[in-house]
């Protein structure tokens, strides 16, 4: 045997210089000959394994497919190349872990040195580090598609985002100026004096109407800005729900009776009040009314429920309007979505009382959702409303802030004899201004700028102070801080009330840090604006 494998060292030496792994096997399975690849692959040595069975270092060589077909190279098999095939074959040699090495083995038979038997020739390429760089390879190549994917779900999402974002301020321009027209048409012919007594009021009618849907839609919009960022508050109290349904029913039942929609209320009077906002939850009932009504056929039904349901209490609102589209129903409460933003929709609005609904809703601790069995079928909202407060921390409202809808009641000149500043660098708001406030018996000084309104007073003070926030050069709040920091007897403690077409939290927060006692946003209700001067006064020390 030691003659043997000498013999076989010297014929298959070339095979030493070549990047293969190479071996021999004898009939008997012992290893004849073992190039130096294979001692740097296996780091078994070639003096180590020489005339030693091939099963003693890979047991496992005997289960494998080379079992049978070594049996026929010994057997007498022909000179020819068996198999040539790619698989996973395990040496001892040390890799990262759970790597293996991948071998491509060509078992061949060749004669034998001694007598007319075969020897078997393993030739062994390691195409390991190709493999795993195909491996590599192919997770680069998924990953560059998921993200190239993820790019591509992304850009279609800010598409989509963009067309929605330029869809809704199209609806913005249209919904403010759309009421424009019937303001600027019908003042034009007021203007001119060739209108009968009927006819002028049914203009001044329609622009008051007109104004007032302007106002709506800048406060739905300043409503979901707030909610958006957060700083929407709350003014909690106790709250009967069936009080407050019946008052949102109010404000929406013309606009039912000119459709002939009846309204049906079936209203559990037993329902136990809830915590919250009494005027946010009459704007969500307000919306969902509206909505039926603005969606709901001439003739139609809108029926409106108040149950208790565990220990929930369940505002449900019923039309036989033109329903919901399956695919548009999971985005019904979305903020800029509407199921028709195209110029022939028949129906206006900016698509935000929705929103605005699930939002304020939430803030309460509740739940709403809609359900409509499709298109022209009709459509359901529904509102959970839980026993007692489990919403969010909730800041109140200032009660400095005059808030448009409160109560407030005209009585005759409240103002006679009080003097007044105003302070608008806008003529036309000075002009309007000044002619109210006389009307109420008030003395009125008008001025355009903050340092007009610091040399008024100082050559007379004034009772109150009614001033705008936007001027160029010194705005109402440097004029305030400045006012402050006079002494009593110079006009420093003169009370003042902010008038501004700035509506934003922040700017109610920087007005009353300024120095201000009151925030009115414009445009304010002529009655709710005397009537805050003269409670100004009245509370304000002498």
């Amino acid at each position: 045997m030691r003659n043997e494998i000498e013999q076989a060292q010297e014929k298959f030496s070339l095979l030493d210089r070549i990047p293969l792994g190479s071996f021999v096997l004898h009939s008997d399975y012992t290893v004849l000959f073992w190039n130096s690849c294979l001692e740097e692959w296996t780091k078994i040595l070639r003096s180590q394994i020489l005339g030693s069975s091939i099963y003693e270092y890979f047991p496992h060589l005997n289960q494998s497919r080379y079992g049978s077909r070594l049996h026929q190279i010994f057997e007498g098999g022909p000179p020819t190349i068996f198999s040539s095939q790619l698989h996973k074959y395990v040496i001892p040699v040390p890799v990262a872990p759970d790597r293996y090495r991948i071998q491509h083995t060509t078992v061949t038979s060749v004669p034998a040195l001694t007598g007319d038997g075969f020897y078997a020739l393993f030739s062994i390429q390691d195409v390991t580090d190709l493999t795993f760089r195909v491996q590599e390879y192919r997770n680069l190549r998924d990953r560059a598609l998921a993200i190239a994917e993820e790019r591509q779900k992304a850009k279609e999402a800010a598409e989509t985002a963009n067309r929605i974002k330029d869809e809704f301020l199209a609806i913005v321009s249209h919904e403010l100026r759309s009421p424009l027209n019937p303001i600027l048409g019908w003042a034009k012919l007021l203007k001119k004096r060739s209108l009968n007594e009927a006819t002028s009021v049914r203009a001044i009618e329609t622009i008051e109407r007109n104004a007032e849907l302007q106002v709506q839609l800048i406060d739905d919009l300043l409503d979901i800005s707030r909610i958006l960022r957060g700083k929407l508050a709350l003014n909690l109290e106790t709250v009967n729900l069936a009080s407050v349904i019946e008052a949102a029913l109010e404000t929406v039942r013309l606009a039912a009776e000119a459709k002939s929609i009846q309204i049906h209320l079936h209203l559990d009077k037993k329902i136990g009040r809830v915590k919250g906002d009494s005027n946010r939850l009459q704007q969500v009932i307000w919306n969902l009314l509206s909505n039926a009504v603005k969606f709901t056929p001439l003739g139609g039904k809108v029926e409106v429920y108040l149950e208790q349901i565990g220990s929930e209490a369940q505002i449900q609102v019923k039309d036989t309007g033109q329903g919901i589209s399956a695919d548009f129903l999971p985005y019904v409460f979305e903020s800029f979505r509407q199921a028709d933003s195209s110029i022939t929709r028949r129906t206006g609005g900016l698509g935000l009382g929705l929103a605005i609904v699930r939002q304020l809703v939430e803030l309460h601790g509740g739940r709403v959702w809609a359900e409509s069995f499709g298109e022209g079928k009709g459509a359901t909202f529904t509102v959970c409303l839980p026993p007692s407060q489990q919403s969010q921390k909730l800041a109140r409202e200032d009660s400095k802030v005059l808030n448009n809808s409160y109560p407030f009641s005209m009585v005759c000149a409240p103002l006679e004899g009080i003097q007044v500043l105003v302070v608008d660098d806008e003529a036309d708001t000075r002009d309007f201004l000044a002619f109210l406030l006389e009307q109420q018996g008030a003395i009125v000084t008008t001025v355009a700028s903050a340092n007009e309104a610091l040399a008024a007073i100082a050559q007379s003070k004034p009772d109150v102070l009614l001033s705008d926030l936007g001027m160029p050069e010194v705005d109402g709040y440097a004029l305030i801080q400045k006012l402050r920091s006079l002494s009593v007897e110079r006009g420093g403690k003169i009370p003042a009330i902010a008038l501004t077409a700035y509506a934003g939290e922040a700017t109610q927060q920087q007005v009353f840090a300024a120095g201000f006692q009151l925030y009115i946003s414009k445009p304010a209700d002529p009655t709710k604006l005397v009537t805050a001067i003269a409670a100004l006064l009245t509370n304000s020390p002498t």
